[in-house]
C-alpha cells in the first residue's frame, strides 16, 4: 500500500506541534537552521516557544530525524534556542530592542520624566461591568466538563442560527421563573450580546420600513449609534421622577420601536412606572409598533423583589433582550432574545443560515450551568456582594460627604450621586488627579436633551474586592 505524509510514522506525529517551515536550497540542515533564524528574528517564532520534537519535524518536513537534531544543536549553540533534558526546546529569550525616541509613549518628555504624561487610573468606578475577580470559574468548569461529556457530535458543526436547544431550554425556564417572561425554547433567539441582538432587530425594523427607534433621554451613546448605523433616527423621550414618557410615543409618526430599560432604566436608576408600562404596550398594540425592553440587570433588586420584565405584559409586542455580561462576564459574549412568535423567522434570517457568533460549547456550558442551579447561585451570592457595596457606599457618602445624595432603586451595579449644580465636570477631573476612572451622568445624555442635572454614575461592581476600599476613598476626597 503507497504511503503517504498523512499517516507516516503516525504515533510520533501526534506527539508534535505544527511548525510552518520553508527549507532553502542550500542543503538541508542549513536550510532548516537558516528558516529557523529568520522566523525567530522576525518574531514569527516568540521567545519562549517550545519547538516540535526532532522526530514529529522530521517526519512532517520529509527528512532525517539526525538532520533536525544536527540543525537544533547548531542554533542552540549559536544562542537562538535553549534545549534541556525533559523539556524540550524553546526558542531563548532575547532583550528587547531599545525603542526609537519616535516610539516613545505619547506625552512623555525626551528626558524621560513624567511631566504631561497620561496618567493611568489606579482605580476604577465605571459602571456597565460586574467584579470580574468573582467570575466562577470552578463551577463553570465542573460546567464544561459536564456539558462537553455529554454533547452530542452535531454540537460541533456549524450549528442552528438560532442557537443550542440545550440553551434555548434551559433559558426560557429561567427567564419564565425568574422574570416574570413568557417565554418557549421556540421563540428564543441566542446572540452574542445585547449590541448583537440589537443590530439583528436594527436590520429587521429597517426591512420593516420603520423610520425611528424612540430611545430614552439617558442612555448608551453606542446602542444610539448601532441604530443609527442602520439608517434609523432615534429620537429622545422625556424624562422625570417616574421614568421615560411613554405618553409621548403617539406623537412620533415614523417610530416602529422604542427602546426601554424599564426595570431599571439606564443610568438614572429609576424603575419605569407601571402606568407609563402601560402606556408603552397601548403604543405598541394601536400601532403595530414593538418595545425592544434591555433587561441588563433585572436579577440585581436589593430592598424587595425584582419589577418583572415589561414582557410579560404582551409577548407579542414586546422583544426581551438579556445577557450573561453583568451576571457572569462579558467576556462569555452569550445573550438572548425572546421574540414575538411572528418575529422569529425575521431575526433569523438577519442573523444568517448558521450560528457563527456564539461557541456552541460555551452554550452547552451555560445551559448546563443554569440547569444546575449553579447559575442561580452565582446571582444569588453576588446578589449579597454587590448590596454590600451599596450599602457601604451609601455609609461613606453620608459620613464624608454628606451633601451628596445617592438616587434611584437599590438595584443593579451602579448608583446615581447626585452632586451640586454646575460641579460635575469639575468632580470628574478631581476623581480623576485621585487616580479614580469615574463618568459623569452628562456623558449618557441624549444630544436632544438640554442639560437638567449634575450627577455621577459610580460602577460599584467593577472593582475587585482588593481595589474596592481604595477606589471608594479616592471618590470621597475628589467630592465636594
Amino acid at each position: 500500500m503507497t504511503s503517504s505524509w498523512a499517516n507516516a510514522a503516525a504515533a510520533d506525529v501526534t506527539a508534535g506541534v505544527d511548525l510552518h517551515v520553508e527549507l532553502s536550497g542550500r542543503g538541508l540542515r542549513t536550510g532548516l537552521m537558516d528558516a529557523l533564524r529568520e522566523a525567530v528574528r522576525t518574531g514569527r517564532l516568540a521567545p519562549g516557544t517550545r519547538l516540535p520534537p526532532s522526530r514529529s519535524l522530521a517526519v512532517d518536513l520529509g527528512i532525517a530525524r539526525n538532520t533536525v537534531a544536527d540543525a537544533y544543536a547548531g542554533l542552540v549553540a549559536e544562542g537562538w534556542l535553549t534545549a534541556r533534558q525533559g523539556s524540550g526546546t524553546h526558542v531563548a529569550q532575547r532583550a528587547a530592542p531599545q525603542r526609537a525616541a519616535s516610539q516613545r509613549a505619547v506625552g512623555r518628555p525626551a528626558d524621560g520624566s513624567r511631566r504631561g504624561a497620561r496618567r493611568t487610573p489606579a482605580y476604577s468606578l465605571l459602571p456597565g461591568a460586574p467584579d470580574l475577580a468573582s467570575f466562577p470559574r470552578a463551577e463553570w468548569l465542573k460546567a464544561a466538563r459536564r456539558a462537553l461529556t455529554a454533547a452530542p457530535h452535531d454540537a460541533f458543526g456549524y450549528g442552528d442560527p438560532r442557537g443550542r436547544v440545550e440553551l434555548r431550554t434551559a433559558v426560557a425556564a429561567y427567564l419564565a421563573r425568574a422574570r416574570g417572561v413568557r417565554a418557549t425554547p421556540d421563540r428564543v433567539v441566542i446572540c452574542s450580546g445585547f449590541a448583537h441582538g440589537l443590530m439583528l432587530m436594527a436590520k429587521v425594523l429597517r426591512k420593516r420600513r420603520a423610520r425611528e427607534v424612540a430611545v430614552e433621554s439617558y442612555g448608551l451613546d453606542v446602542h444610539r449609534n448601532l441604530l443609527a448605523d442602520a439608517g434609523l433616527r432615534t429620537p429622545a423621550l422625556g424624562f422625570d421622577g417616574l421614568g421615560s414618557r411613554t405618553g409621548e410615543l403617539g406623537e412620533l409618526r415614523g417610530a416602529g420601536a422604542v427602546l426601554l430599560t424599564a426595570a431599571h432604566q439606564f443610568p438614572i436608576g429609576v424603575a419605569l412606572h407601571p402606568d407609563r408600562r402601560a402606556a408603552a404596550v397601548d403604543w405598541a398594540r394601536g400601532t403595530g409598533g414593538l418595545i425592544l425592553e434591555d433587561d441588563y440587570d433585572g436579577e440585581f433588586r436589593y430592598d424587595r423583589q425584582s419589577v418583572g420584565a415589561l414582557q410579560g405584559l404582551d409577548p407579542e409586542r414586546v422583544v426581551y433582550l438579556g445577557t450573561a455580561s453583568k451576571s457572569l462576564a462579558p467576556g462569555l459574549r452569550l445573550g438572548w432574545m425572546v421574540l414575538p412568535r411572528e418575529l422569529v423567522e425575521e431575526v433569523v434570517e438577519a442573523k444568517g443560515p448558521v450560528d457563527w457568533v456564539s461557541s456552541a460549547p460555551d452554550q452547552l456550558t451555560l445551559a448546563e450551568f443554569v440547569g444546575s442551579g449553579a447559575y442561580d447561585r452565582h446571582v444569588r451570592s453576588m446578589r449579597l456582594r454587590y448590596r454590600r457595596r451599596r450599602d457601604q457606599l451609601v455609609a461613606a457618602l453620608a459620613e464624608r460627604a454628606p451633601d451628596v445624595r445617592v438616587t434611584g432603586v437599590a438595584a443593579g451595579l451602579h448608583a446615581v450621586l447626585e452632586l451640586p449644580a454646575g460641579t460635575e465636570r469639575s468632580v470628574v477631573q478631581a476623581a480623576a488627579w485621585q487616580g479614580l476612572a469615574l463618568h459623569g451622568v452628562d456623558s449618557f445624555r441624549h444630544p436632544s436633551v438640554e442639560r437638567d442635572r449634575d450627577a455621577l454614575v459610580i460602577g460599584y461592581g467593577t472593582p475587585p474586592d482588593s481595589a474596592w476600599a481604595g477606589a471608594l476613598d479616592a471618590l470621597c476626597r475628589a467630592l465636594p
